[in-house]
């Protein structure tokens, strides 16, 4: 027999929840095949079997939470491996057990238990004992005086005589539940029990946590997309033949924000105790949204990519996120985030950070608005707010201004982001 345990993840993940068994027992598994997805705090991970054989337990259930190092099924070897057709149709040990008489099956299990009970039983003296018997007192309660452990009477009514705190009731709790029912016990008012999936716990626990340790302000600012939206327009389609991707604004935005960066380095920062880790590279978070709840995976070096690699950076691990497949690799180590909201129609919000960054800048939809061209002529032009949200611990109002300034100046001038990169 071998035990499949879980095995090290990642040195953040200690825990997970089985979210699906792909095997059940009296299945052959191979070496290396899926046995189980294991739902972390980011992604869902594959849980592979070590051996190859039949499985002949699981030892949890789905949705049951397992820790690194636990056991979670075990997988017979050997012959009994090499021929799982013969171990499928093994339910007949319950026809053998009626073989033996009850008498002989439950007589071993009667001695051991007489024998865990004469074990477990305390040395007392017999007065000791009636004493015992007449107070109520569970000898092996009352510490002996004895070197050798022997319980005499004078241990019982020393342990009599002390104090016994009183444990008060609440019958508060009793008597509410009659008298005021719940919205879920009336059954003109149902509702639906959902448990939270261990990413959205994780979700908000982080958000709360961030909420909690930072000293979050949100600035704002907005950006006319004219320029860039008349240079997709020209260039989408020569850009698509050329690269086989499109060009989206996210390339846009995440060339203004590095270079944003690069001017204001405390924006690309973290705390760590009484420290400030100011990061000379820009992995940047690009927040995607999943049936699962919010992922932000990071696209690495983002200073050292063109359009072109950006976007497909991004295809790439958005198509990962929405397929649930994801590596931890994908979620760890950014610098700064960006969130777009208005995919789902947001005007405008303030967005939370991603601890433990220090910035995350919001996009919104893009609406058109009148805009004053001069002190004459009014436009109605592609308008787009943008939200800066920042730790103000570290970064303070000039500096969270200054950049969103810069990334307004790189959008609405599209063709400075050339010079910037």
């Amino acid at each position: 027999m071998a035990e499949i345990k879980v095995p090290e993840l990642a040195e953040s993940i200690t825990e997970g929840t089985i979210f699906q068994w792909l095997k059940k027992p009296g299945d052959f598994v191979q070496k290396g095949e899926p046995l189980a997805e294991l739902e972390t705090d980011k992604v869902n991970v594959e849980l592979m079997s070590e051996e190859s054989g039949v499985i002949t337990q699981l030892l949890f259930n789905e949705g049951d939470t397992v820790r690194v190092g636990d056991t979670i099924a075990i997988v017979s070897e050997g012959a009994e491996a090499a021929a799982p057709q013969a171990v499928e149709p093994a339910p007949q040990p319950e026809a053998a057990e009626p073989v033996q008489p009850a008498a002989a099956q439950s007589a071993p299990a009667s001695v051991e238990e007489g024998e865990a009970k004469s074990i477990q039983r305390p040395i007392a003296s017999p007065a000791a004992r009636k004493l015992a018997r007449e107070k109520g007192i569970d000898l092996t309660q009352v510490t002996p005086v004895d070197p050798l452990g022997r319980i005499r009477k004078q241990d019982v009514e020393a342990y009599a005589s002390q104090p016994v705190p009183t444990i008060q009731p609440a019958p508060a709790v009793e008597a509410v539940k009659p008298s005021q029912p719940s919205a879920a016990m009336d059954p003109e008012k149902p509702v639906e029990r959902m448990r939270m999936s261990r990413r959205r716990q994780t979700i908000a626990k982080r958000l709360v946590e961030v909420q909690h340790t930072a000293a979050m302000l949100t600035t704002f600012n907005e950006i006319d997309m004219t320029a860039v939206m008349n240079l997709r327009k020209r260039r989408k389609d020569a850009f698509y033949q050329e690269h086989d991707v499109r060009l989206g604004f996210m390339s846009f935005f995440t060339k203004a924000v590095v270079a944003a960066l690069k001017k204001y380095p405390l924006l690309n920062a973290e705390i760590q105790g009484d420290d400030i880790i100011v990061k000379k590279y820009y992995d940047i978070g690009v927040a995607v949204s999943t049936e699962e709840g919010l992922v932000v995976p990071v696209v690495r070096d983002a200073d050292k990519k063109n359009f072109a690699e950006i976007e497909r950076e991004i295809l790439h691990l958005a198509t990962k996120a929405r397929e649930n497949k994801l590596s931890l690799k994908d979620l760890q180590g950014g610098t700064f985030t960006i969130t777009n909201g208005g995919v789902f129609g947001s005007l405008m919000s303030t967005p939370i950070l991603n601890g433990p960054q220090v910035g995350i800048l919001g996009m919104h939809k893009i609406q058109l608005r009148p805009v004053a061209i001069d002190e004459e002529r009014m436009e109605n032009r592609p308008m787009m707010y943008v939200a800066l949200s920042y730790d103000h611990r570290i970064i303070d109002g000039k500096e969270a201004v200054g950049f969103l300034v810069k990334v307004k100046e790189l959008l609405e001038d599209p063709e400075q982001l050339l010079l910037e990169s």
